[in-house]
């Protein structure tokens, strides 16, 4: 048998970097989360941390979490945020696209954003109505591809990419490792949402499919919440048994450096997420 040799998958140091991007942050009009993404540099021989301002352009990041956690919350209110600048597509796998618009157009008025940039800046991708989507990666990509180049789209928002996989979490880590390449040779800076199951740990990465997300994407953020239900747990989370408290964290970007502390995590009555305070306080 010919042995085969890919002489295109081999490239040199100098020729690669001349594709890598520059290393910066945009905003995702989360608050308290851009502040916790960071460069470091040599000043005067000693490392310095310098913020981006947001999360690194061009990264693949996952959000997990088990189910009201803030998510799809999260996803919307990134979408509705960078569609203030340039165009956002939104790739809805769970809602149909009527209901996840009208739901963005409420959160738009709660972040004070005009509700015309969802109707001119937003292209929504439905896979809930069109199986074929869910079913043959392929033609997903094909379509995410044609309605890039269409509209000339710069973010993408997967909610979720778990549907992808569903039926077939044995082929979780080939799908997700397509749907990854295409995002990074396309430059998109994207926000995955996966599900976490309730027996998987509270704080880890690990999402249904098993760590096929968080092995291969650059960044994930995971949610979980927890019912104040005893005393230990007032005090240390100052809340009154009874309630709920919901954790954020960072759990790895490898585009950058980061925040690794648990913090507390905020839905307003409106919808709008917001990142608190470190649980046991900044350092």
């Amino acid at each position: 048998m010919e042995k085969e040799i890919i002489t295109d998958s081999i490239i040199t140091a100098k020729e690669a970097l001349k594709k890598a991007p520059k290393l910066e942050g945009i905003t995702t009009g989360i608050e308290g989360l851009d502040n916790l993404f960071f460069t470091a540099v040599i000043e005067n021989n000693k490392p310095q941390k310098k913020p981006l301002g947001g999360m690194p352009k061009y990264s693949v990041c996952n959000i997990t979490g088990i189910n009201d956690t803030g998510k799809s919350l999260m996803a919307e209110q990134f979408a509705i945020h960078r569609a203030q600048y340039e165009k956002v597509c939104f790739v809805t796998v769970e809602t149909p696209a009527n209901y996840v618009v009208a739901s963005m157009k409420l959160r738009a008025a709660a972040m004070g954003v005009d509700a015309k940039v969802i109707d001119e800046n937003i292209i929504f991708i439905d896979a809930t109505s069109h199986y074929k989507l869910r079913d043959e990666i392929p033609t997903f990509l094909n379509t995410l591809a044609y309605a890039i180049k269409e509209y000339d789209i710069k973010d993408v928002v997967i909610d979720s990419i778990t549907g992808f996989f569903e039926n077939k979490e044995m082929m979780a880590r080939t799908i997700v490792r397509m749907i990854y390449n295409f995002l990074k040779k396309w430059y998109q800076t994207s926000i995955l949402v996966s599900q976490k199951r309730s027996g998987h740990d509270l704080l880890s990465s690990e999402a249904a499919g098993g760590y096929a997300v968080g092995h291969i994407v650059d960044g994930t953020i995971v949610l979980s919440k927890e019912v104040i239900d005893s005393s230990y747990k007032a005090k240390m989370y100052k809340k009154p048994i009874g309630e709920i408290i919901r954790l954020f964290r960072i759990d790895g970007c490898r585009m950058s450096g980061h925040d690794t502390k648990v913090r507390t995590l905020e839905i307003t009555d409106t919808g709008i997420v917001k990142i608190g305070n470190p649980i046991g306080g900044e350092s």
